[in-house]
């Protein structure tokens, strides 16, 4: 008899390793598993997530132990445990859109029932986007700067929040923190979310807190619009991940999709002719590469995928300088659009 949560947990196996990026981005890989502190994404060695196996049974693909607790499970108790959902509907939820997958269609109601909007719609995401500020000469402007950007973007998609509500895992107290925002947004600009990145108290670096990062509102076919796009466009899943690509390439058009699996859903603009996919190295980053090169390319739209040389581009540009990364790039990119390596 046909399972979903059962489906889903064998696809999330099958993306070990994205999963393992995504929610615990503190670990690496080593051999057949991710290898982290704990659940809470603390750098270390106890917590080890089995990347390779069979689906089910003595060393299935996906699940985990952490050598100092005792704690064991699988993939969907990890983005629980990174994500702080509680209901099990909304953690189903999660693990679609981070795998891409539509959400299910939930028929009408005759008599709806009446009930107060949540925190998490859209009106609320455009609010605190509003009651943000520039990001310049702030705490997110210093984080990025850390990270070797100082392309903020052309849009204004990015601001800064001195107090912005966090609630850490497992507590009911939320706490008031520095955090850049991110608008996500539709094609027709309107905010339809926000993604928070929690900062370190000098900017240095993200908050020692769990999570570090959370989105609200609607963010599946939407994306954070970084720069405006033409006639080509490049799309990847974080925002250092595609500022990275305008410190080397500022004429490039780029976009944020925050996930792999929301990577592969995002819907493009009219009148686009090519496309670039920004992929992190990873498996979950490839599949979400090759669901959105197949609409694009049914759309008659040219697709090329840009691949690092290490995790993400970000890492690139860390290790090697933006000059560095601008020749990896050159390498990838077409002809007609390589005077945009310049702009």
């Amino acid at each position: 008899m046909y399972s979903e949560t059962e489906d889903l947990v064998r696809d999330l196996a099958e993306n070990a390793e994205g999963v393992c990026r995504a929610y615990l981005p503190a670990g690496r890989r080593e051999g057949s598993y991710w290898i982290v502190g704990d659940l809470q994404n603390n750098p270390g060695r106890s917590l080890f997530v089995r990347l390779t196996g069979p689906m089910s049974g003595p060393g299935a693909a996906g699940k985990f132990t952490d050598g100092a607790t005792g704690e064991h499970g699988d993939l969907l108790d990890i983005i629980r445990a990174r994500t702080g959902i509680t209901r099990f509907p909304d953690l189903l939820a999660e693990a679609r859109a981070h795998l891409g997958r539509p959400q299910p269609v939930v028929p009408d109601r005759q008599e709806p029932r009446k009930a107060k909007a949540p925190g998490g719609t859209p009106a609320a995401a455009a609010r605190l986007f509003a009651a943000s500020n520039p990001i310049t000469g702030t705490l997110a402007e210093t984080y990025l700067r850390s990270r070797g950007i100082t392309q903020f973007g052309a849009n204004g998609a990015l601001r800064f929040h001195p107090k912005c509500w966090h609630r850490e895992e497992g507590q009911t107290r939320s706490i008031p923190r520095p955090a850049m925002i991110a608008a996500v947004t539709d094609g027709a600009g309107a905010v339809q979310g926000v993604h928070r990145t929690w900062l370190a108290p000098d900017g240095q670096g993200k908050a020692a807190v769990n999570p570090e990062r959370r989105a609200m509102g609607h963010l599946l076919g939407n994306a954070v619009r970084l720069t405006p796009h033409d006639d080509i466009l490049a799309v990847g899943e974080g925002i250092e991940t595609m500022l990275s690509l305008s410190e080397a390439a500022p004429g490039l058009p780029v976009w944020a999709a925050l996930s792999s699996g929301h990577l592969g859903a995002v819907l493009l603009p009219e009148r686009l002719q090519r496309l670039y996919i920004a992929i992190d190295r990873d498996p979950a980053g490839q599949r979400a590469a090759g669901r959105l090169s197949a609409r694009a390319s049914e759309v008659g739209v040219r697709v090329r995928v840009l691949e690092p040389r290490l995790g993400d581009f970000n890492d690139d540009l860390r290790a090697n300088g933006k000059d560095a990364l601008r020749q990896h790039l050159a390498g990838q990119i077409r002809p007609e659009d390589r005077h945009r390596l310049l702009v």
